[in-house]
């Protein structure tokens, strides 16, 4: 018998309400519950930082996590940060950086990198490149991304 749990949570700034099963975990509630697909799921082992979102403003891996352990908390996912009419500046400085290839790991990284910048408002690349060495990305060599955090850092300081 399979007890659910009534799970509460904000994603994306909207609250919303499920009965959830305990052991489903948050990367597949997001996706296939709440139907928000740019968390993407690599490894299913929280190494490739595909599946990162932003769980009560700190980066988080959605494949470690259980949905019941958002209870009461607050999600952010790449979704939630900026609309295509209103990028977020790190999503605009990708796309004007060309920094995103085939774009799986993008969402993780920027995720990733939204607090990072905001406790950093000038980073070097030592520092970018630390920030970012929990996320693989299997199509860069990383220069495109470390120049589209050096864009950003620059938008978000104007």
């Amino acid at each position: 018998m399979n007890d659910l749990f009534h799970l509460t949570v904000t994603v994306n700034g909207t609250r919303y309400e499920r009965s959830v099963e305990p052991r489903l975990l948050l990367s597949d509630f997001l996706r296939y519950d709440l139907g928000l697909t740019g968390t993407h799921v690599g490894c299913e082992h929280g190494v490739c930082g595909a599946c990162t979102v932003l769980f009560d403003g700190q980066p988080a891996r959605s494949c470690l996590m259980f949905a019941v352990q958002a209870h009461r908390h607050e999600v952010t996912t790449v979704e939630g940060l900026g609309t295509p009419e209103n990028l977020h500046p790190l999503q605009e400085a990708f796309w004007e950086s060309h920094a995103a290839q085939c774009g799986f790991c993008t969402p993780g990284l920027l995720l990733t990198l939204v607090p990072f910048l905001q406790e950093n408002p000038d980073p070097t690349e030592q520092e970018i490149r630390e920030a970012i060495s929990g996320n693989l990305c299997r199509c860069t060599g990383y220069q495109h991304i470390v120049d589209a955090v050096k864009m950003a850092a620059e938008k978000m300081k104007a």
